[in-house]
């Protein structure tokens, strides 16, 4: 299994915006087309669903609506950091919960607030009932070949192959049966929070063959 993709499984599940030294470029750039930016976001699931999905293009002010869709999914660009590009298409029941404090994290990031301002008036958002945890099961699409992490304490993005995600509210690692790190196993993001999901790369074989 590639070194990388150990490192990324063991610390996606806690990024967090670091010190800003010597960081690299931010992965999302605003001065890409309009076409470029629905493109990428719709890049993060099949065109079966994300032609059909609401897509929202991530501006300089925020999110704006690109496309109206009849499926329920909503398809974006999310940043859980500022140097971060993560296509991402949620169900139609993520799209009423996790979605929306997504966009909420832009807004505020437009406003000039700081990521631990934002993290806090999420948290409390949260806690008031403004925004609320996915209330079933339900799928989050991150097929895309676009997806940079900023990695805490690396300096550096690095790529994450295509994966699925499922809703996991306020789970922890006991509740998966806390599997070894590795590519071929459900992993924990953002564990014991209401926007918890499990996360699985589909179609990779490890060499036993199972």
């Amino acid at each position: 299994m590639p070194r990388v993709i150990l490192v990324v499984l063991f610390l996606v599940c806690n990024l967090a915006v670091p010190a800003q030294n010597n960081t690299p470029k931010a992965a999302y750039d605003f001065s890409i087309s309009r076409e470029e930016k629905v493109r990428l976001a719709k890049s993060a699931a099949p065109a079966e669903v994300s032609d059909k999905a609401t897509v929202y293009v991530l501006e300089r002010g925020g999110y704006v609506k690109a496309q109206d869709g009849t499926n329920g999914f909503s398809c974006i660009v999310d940043r859980q950091t500022p140097l971060n590009m993560e296509p991402t298409c949620f169900d139609e029941e993520g799209s009423s919960s996790t979605l929306l404090s997504r966009l909420f994290a832009e807004d505020e990031r437009a406003k000039g607030k700081s990521e631990e301002q934002i993290k806090a008036e999420i948290e409390q958002a949260y806690k008031s009932g403004r925004f609320h945890a996915p209330k079933k099961a339900g799928i989050v699409y991150m097929m895309s070949d676009s997806i940079y992490l900023f990695i805490p304490g690396h300096d550096q993005l690095v790529h994450v192959p295509p994966h699925l995600m499922f809703y996991a509210p306020y789970a922890t690692g006991k509740d998966i049966g806390t599997p070894p790190a590795g590519i071929n196993m459900p992993r924990l993001i953002r564990e014991g929070q209401p926007d918890a999901v499990i996360i699985v790369f589909p179609g990779v074989a490890n060499s036993t063959g199972h």
